[in-house]
């Protein structure tokens, strides 16, 4: 019998590193005589968003390790492992401001008008991989 599983590729985790002043309890006197409460400052570090054209490869061999090894222990070998990919793209271009007309004796044409633009762009990222498995007998 064979059984195909679906991993899912996650984008990698975008860090960034915080500060924050913590109050140590204790208390030192300013130069004026007052007192004054004592802070030490300590860094953390959070997930602000993820990226949208990095694919974290760690977390997805490590999400792989984990479903071919539940699926080796139910006695399935590994066929194959295949890739998903997907991607987007935009484009954008404007001709609306040129014109032209065929010449009368002549197979050229008249452009007149304003110029024109155009571009584009396209990318693809890995979205997972389809493993295929086979029971073993």
């Amino acid at each position: 019998m064979m059984k195909t599983i679906f991993v899912q590729a996650h984008f990698k985790p975008i860090f960034k590193e915080v500060s924050q002043k913590v109050d140590t309890g204790e208390t030192k006197k300013s130069w004026l005589g007052y007192e004054k409460k004592v802070y030490t400052t300590t860094y953390s570090t959070e997930i602000v968003g993820y990226s949208d054209t990095e694919v974290d490869g760690a977390r997805l061999s490590e999400d792989i390790d984990k479903a071919v090894n539940e699926w080796l222990e139910k006695g399935y070998r590994v066929v194959c492992i295949t890739p998903v990919i997907s991607g987007a793209y935009n484009y954008q271009y404007d001709d609306s401001k040129i014109t032209s007309s065929p010449r009368f004796l002549s197979d050229t044409e008249k452009v007149s008008g304003g110029g024109s633009y155009g571009f584009g762009y396209g990318y693809s990222y890995t979205e997972g991989v389809i493993i295929f498995l086979e029971e073993v007998k």
